[in-house]
């Protein structure tokens, strides 16, 4: 036998004894590790509130569902393993981060329609009388067993440059209106690498809502500031919802801008897609039939932002946007490339290799309490999202 056919045979032995991660010996080692996830984990009945983000923990092999003012830590057969409750503002969207382990999510307390509807929900629950916004870390290992205090689990920071822009008020055609972008505060929240490279250290992205006033030129972009987290555990601080700190970074790394168009509420759910290497961003669609108003896109991160004048905004303003990836269907007339998927925005979450977690929200007409189905969907970018297939 030739040397070079003794290394040949020695490679096929070590692979039939070593089995490559997610498969096993033989012909399964062509089988993903995503590929063998459950179809759908269910999270049985909540409360008054619906699910807001979701994130898959593949060290520790458990998914976390956010229900507004409580977030799960479910197994992949959907027991519960832990929860966090207690919560008064809105906790939305969440990405687990691969460089610490801790998930971050997004939490407003704010007083427009949606921090009244929480108050009510909850029984008339008085926050602080100021509106702030923060990114809560929550430190999964901790979480172990049901109804914990956020103060066991969960430090935040402030997002100062959200508040800003939501205390602002701007001109926008011969008027005066409240909230700079038109940002009703922060939602969607992914982990990824800074645009224009495929790998290095990761950074945060913070999404805006943007309220959908059909009558505004100025909220046609996504707004997404950019963190560097290796200093991130100086600001962060145990919350009160009754004295609301300050504590965080005085500015973004960067602001970047993304026209897609009108939307309601913005970018609800935010997640870094490796399969796309794209931001996918599901929102609710806008209102104004100038836009194709999609209720999904994709940032792509292959190219570094470049500097634009920014269309609608007044005075004149300049800022850093991020192209849509050349994908999916196009509007003709604006040159806005999406995709009209009616789920997401309540939780999506790219696995890689073309899987995705995506909640299907459903609520009890007699009990008024709402569930969610995390089902495991396929999507090669061009085709619909469809789930995948049972094994």
């Amino acid at each position: 036998m030739t040397f070079k056919k003794t290394i040949v045979l020695a490679g096929i032995l070590l692979l039939a004894v070593f089995p490559q991660p997610g498969g096993t010996a033989g012909a399964s080692n062509l089988t993903s590790w995503q590929e063998q996830l459950p179809r759908e984990v269910l999270t049985g009945e909540q409360g008054k509130f619906h699910a807001q983000g979701i994130a898959y923990d593949r060290r520790n092999e458990c998914i976390y569902v956010s229900f507004t003012t409580t977030l799960l830590k479910l197994d992949m057969q959907g027991r519960l393993l832990g929860s966090v409750v207690g919560l008064t503002g809105h906790l939305g969207c969440m990405a687990l981060n691969p460089d610490d382990g801790r998930l971050y999510a997004s939490i407003e307390y704010k007083h427009d329609a949606i921090g009244k509807g929480i108050a009510k929900g909850l029984g008339g629950v008085e926050n602080d009388d100021e509106d702030a916004f923060y990114i809560a870390v929550f430190d999964v290992e901790r979480i172990t067993r049901p109804d914990m205090d956020a103060a066991e689990v969960m430090r935040t920071v402030y997002i100062r440059e959200a508040a800003e822009d939501y205390a602002a008020a701007v001109s926008n055609q011969g008027r005066q209106v409240e909230h700079r972008h038109g940002c009703s505060g922060i939602d969607g929240v992914a982990i990824g690498p800074r645009p224009g490279k495929k790998g290095g250290r990761n950074v945060l992205y913070v999404a805006y809502g943007i309220y959908g006033d059909p009558s505004r030129s100025d909220n046609d972009y996504q707004v997404i500031l950019c963190y560097d987290l290796r200093h991130w555990k100086q600001y962060e601080q145990v919350l009160s919802a009754h004295n609301l700190h300050h504590s965080g970074p005085e500015r973004p790394t960067a602001k970047y801008f993304a026209l897609t168009g009108n939307t309601d509420w913005g970018i609800q759910n935010l997640a870094y897609d490796p399969s796309r290497h794209a931001l996918l961003a599901a929102v609710y669609k806008g209102r104004k039939d100038n836009w194709p108003n999609y209720s999904l896109f994709a940032i792509d991160l292959s190219h570094k932002a470049q500097r634009q004048t920014l269309q609608g905004v007044e005075p004149r303003t300049e800022g850093f946007v991020l192209p849509l990836l050349q994908d999916g269907e196009e509007d003709t007339a604006t040159g806005i490339r999406g995709w009209r998927f009616a789920l997401g925005s309540t939780g999506l979450c790219p696995l890689g290799d073309g899987y995705y977690y995506i909640s299907e929200p459903s609520r009890n007409a007699q009990t008024g309490r709402h569930s969610a189905d995390l089902r495991l969907y396929q999507w090669d970018g061009k085709a619909p999202l469809v789930p995948a297939p049972n094994r």
